[in-house]
């Protein structure tokens, strides 16, 4: 009898073992399997949710989820129907304008006649302020309205003007901060909004320096150098693989001949000894070509290419088209970029009353045609237009509509708003094209 007990006694023990163990492996399976256990640390799975995440309701998550990816559906519904952008085709962009809503007053739309510089002629001109948002300092008058370059909603706009055109980079008027032009605000700090929408397009960004107060090749350096660390890394910033394999920005420098090509070259030489050349500060840089002799002027500063900038034909040597020929087998002889900039027209009486001699009609967008066709016959390294939205010159390709009020406003009838937008689009293949047989 005390055998049996003794068997049965082992035999229960025995029995609870085996359930404990059955019991702890279950759990420890459950644990390892279960889906409310955190799964962070498996490869392919998302993060554990943020505290503000927590705090969301599951149906707010949701919403949120389902609404982003609405929007992202949209965003990609819209781009299909825009061309591909162009990014050998770059377009001069202005932020300085602003209005009562979004700045507080008019910037720039409220431009002031300027006078002539010889005082005997200035006196037979009117002179004083335009009074937006009827009168405004420029010949034609925008769809937008009179708008602020800070609203979200006009560069959106503005990137969707420019893809229809398949425009790919956008030069953007620059100032250092807090420095401005002489009519409007500073406007650095609208940069990272740019940025910002230009990607969302598959737009890039580079830099027009403008000639700022106190342009030297020592703060040259120090602008540049801020540029790239505070933009450099941003996906919308442009960056072009040159021949020798770098990748870099690429600056157009406005008026770079105020500066002498002695000190440019202090900044741009590789041989000078505080050169911004081989630093993580290289770039390549555009200088203006306005007159013949800034030619040899350009090549002794160490630039890397020239811009015509103007959208006067006849104006400037440099913005002559029957000399884009000879300053491309230049630039070819010296390893320089050439890049013309091509315009739709100009005019600008509603700022310089007296300046009638540089206007040149659109002709209904037969003056614009015969730019671009100019500026492909040099078969050249990238193309600029002035301008996307230089109101005051007349230069825009930026919507324009006919506009009734005291003032009397030019407008691109018989054609439609987009006219100028359109026209780039089909130059914009043309010149892919081009290049791709350049190329081969």
């Amino acid at each position: 009898m005390a055998r049996f007990r003794r068997k049965s006694c082992i035999t229960l023990i025995a029995l609870v073992l085996l359930i404990l163990a059955i019991t702890v492996f279950l759990k420890e399976l459950t644990s390892r399997d279960s889906p409310f256990s955190s799964p962070a640390h498996i490869k392919g799975f998302p993060e554990p949710e943020s505290r503000e995440d927590r705090n969301k309701k599951p149906e707010e998550i949701k919403m949120s989820s389902v609404a982003q990816s609405d929007k992202d559906a949209e965003l990609e519904a819209t781009l299909r129907k825009f061309p591909p952008p162009n990014y050998y085709l770059h377009a001069f962009y202005y932020t300085w304008y602003g209005n009562p809503k979004i700045d507080g007053k008019y910037i720039h739309w409220d431009h002031p006649q300027l006078p002539h510089w010889d005082v005997k002629v200035a006196q037979g001109y009117p002179q004083g302020r335009h009074t937006p948002p009827d009168d405004i300092g420029a010949n034609f008058y925008p769809a937008l309205g009179v708008y602020s370059s800070r609203d979200p909603s006009v560069i959106e706009a503005h990137m969707q003007q420019l893809r229809t055109a398949a425009i790919g980079v956008i030069a953007v008027s620059w100032y250092p901060p807090n420095m401005k032009d002489d009519n409007g605000d500073s406007t650095d700090d609208i940069v990272p909004l740019l940025l910002e929408v230009a990607h969302k397009y598959h737009i890039k960004v580079a830099f027009h320096i403008e000639p700022y107060k106190g342009r030297d090749e020592v703060n040259m350096f120090t602008n540049v150098k801020y540029i790239i660390e505070k933009y450099g890394e941003h996906p919308a910033f442009f960056k072009y693989l040159t021949n020798t394999g770098k990748l870099l920005p690429l600056f157009y420098v406005y008026d770079s001949y105020l500066l002498n090509s002695e000190q440019w070259a202090k900044l741009l030489k590789h041989t000078e000894t505080n050169s911004i050349r081989d630093t993580p500060y290289d770039a390549i840089f555009i200088a203006l070509l306005v007159e013949e002799k800034d030619k040899r002027d350009i090549l002794t500063a160490g630039f890397d290419g020239v811009y015509t900038y103007f959208a006067t034909n006849g104006f400037s040597y440099g913005s002559t088209q029957r000399n884009w020929a000879s300053i491309k087998a230049f630039c070819e002889d010296n390893n320089l970029m050439f890049i013309p900039s091509v315009g739709p027209g100009y005019i600008d009486t509603s700022i310089r009353p007296w300046n009638f001699q540089n206007t040149r009609n659109r002709i209904n967008g037969k003056y614009y045609e015969t730019s671009l066709s100019a500026a492909l016959e040099a078969r050249p390294d990238f193309i600029s237009i002035t301008s996307f939205n230089e109101w005051h010159e007349g230069t825009q390709i930026e919507m324009a509509i006919p506009k009734t009020s005291q003032t009397v406003y030019l407008d691109y009838l018989p054609n439609k708003p987009s006219i100028y937008l359109e026209i780039t689009r089909k130059w914009a293949a043309i010149f892919g094209g081009e290049r791709r047989k350049w190329q081969e």
